[in-house]
């Protein structure tokens, strides 16, 4: 197949209705959330809540009257959706467990401090077995162990091993407490029993780039944070395998003005360029988009392509940090405008949006400031909040 060029501006369009953030809203209610989960391969999770967590904030900004409530149902009541490793810890639809096989079976192979834990992997399958979904609390295990971070309780590695391994399953949460039980308990026997469907490394890798260029839509063949989680993918193995997907006509070459490499997206996703050289402009959106965004995985092609540069400075220290401890992106139709700190404190049902960095070639107009206060005003829905105070004046 011929290669695709596009306009820096059709790439732009191209990447957000892939994304669900162009036009009205694609996603509606939880099957909403399923189809994009499914379509994306996973959403990635981070358990930091300032404003909602990370997979909460990707979801309300793609799925029409979207409330946390839907994706916890999601996950621990209907159990279509999964806690598990992709990129990262992520939150994956159940049937891609039998994708994941090679990493559970590392975990049984070798773990931290693997001698303690399986002294007393016994004693814990069999009480959650006799008294159903426990957390690191219910085990009078208090014993330090070397575990991912820091050292840990033997209860709480012993968990998490078995849980990373395929033992267990997280049943539910209560905040930020994980409650295990039994996977067989949690995920269909039908799926449990399905084969590992690659024999060798390579078709799993394989499959793993194929799904990461459809979850953010336009990648190219470089160094990126899109690839994390794919153990043991290097620089020629990756290239082997855009090669060979492009030869399989699984995804196309796509050329972009004014950026020298070449992109990809997935064949079937062809069908959206006809949409954005269409006759008919699609409806602007402002959202705030999430820190680990599927859209912002690959940081450097964001620069490039929207002329945005975006950094986390969770990690940076006060003294160093441009914006701000957790700040979103603000999108508006198909450009990033700026920044937005905001803040939801749950007690006083309060959001309070601290600080607001515009773009320097963007023009605050009255529209535009209207559509960021009608996006906080859902956001603060979102976050159950009942009032907004803006600590600072839009400028």
């Amino acid at each position: 197949m011929s290669e695709i060029h596009l306009t820096q501006n059709e790439a732009r369009r191209f990447m957000l209705l892939k994304q669900g953030l162009l036009g009205d809203y694609k996603y509606t209610g939880k099957n909403g959330i399923l189809e994009f989960v499914r379509q994306a391969g996973c959403i990635q999770f981070d358990p930091i809540d300032v404003c909602g967590k990370n997979a909460e904030i990707v979801l309300q900004s793609r799925i029409s009257d979207f409330t946390k409530t839907m994706l916890y149902e999601l996950l621990y009541v209907d159990r279509k959706l999964l806690d598990y490793f992709d990129k990262n810890l992520a939150i994956i639809p159940v049937e891609n467990w039998v994708y994941f096989e090679r990493e559970r079976e590392q975990h049984r192979t070798w773990e931290r401090s693997q001698d303690e834990i399986k002294k007393v992997r016994d004693k814990v399958i069999a009480a959650i077995a006799e008294r159903g979904p426990l957390c690191s609390a219910d085990f009078d295990l208090s014993q330090k162990v070397d575990w991912y971070w820091s050292s840990t309780k033997l209860s709480r590695a012993a968990l998490e091993h078995l849980y990373f391994s395929g033992e267990l399953a997280i049943h539910h949460k209560s905040g930020s407490i994980k409650y295990y039980d039994l996977i067989e308990n949690c995920i269909p026997k039908e799926i449990l029993n399905q084969p590992d469907p690659y024999f060798c490394d390579y078709d799993y890798k394989k499959w793993c780039v194929l799904q990461r260029i459809g979850a953010v839509g336009l990648l190219w063949n470089r160094a990126s944070a899109a690839w994390l989680g794919i153990q043991g993918l290097k620089a020629k193995e990756r290239t082997n395998i855009f090669s060979e997907l492009l030869s399989e006509n699984r995804i196309s070459a796509v050329r972009v003005e004014n950026i020298s490499h070449v992109l990809y997206c997935r064949i079937e996703d062809m069908k959206l360029i006809e949409i954005i050289r269409g006759k008919h402009s699609q409806k602007q959106r402002c959202e705030f988009i999430a820190p680990l965004d599927n859209m912002m995985w690959d940081r450097k092609l964001i620069q490039v392509l929207f002329g945005f540069e975006y950094k986390w400075e969770i990690y940076t220290p006060v003294e160093d940090r441009k914006y701000g401890y957790y700040v979103l992106s603000v999108l508006y139709g198909d450009n990033f405008v700026g920044r937005i700190e905001v803040v939801a404190d749950k007690k006083v049902k309060i959001l309070t949006v601290k600080n607001i960095w515009f773009e320097k070639s963007v023009k605050q107009t009255k529209k535009l400031l209207a559509e960021i206060e009608k996006c906080a005003k859902r956001f603060a829905r979102f976050n159950d909040c009942e009032s907004i105070i803006w600590k600072e004046n839009l400028q």
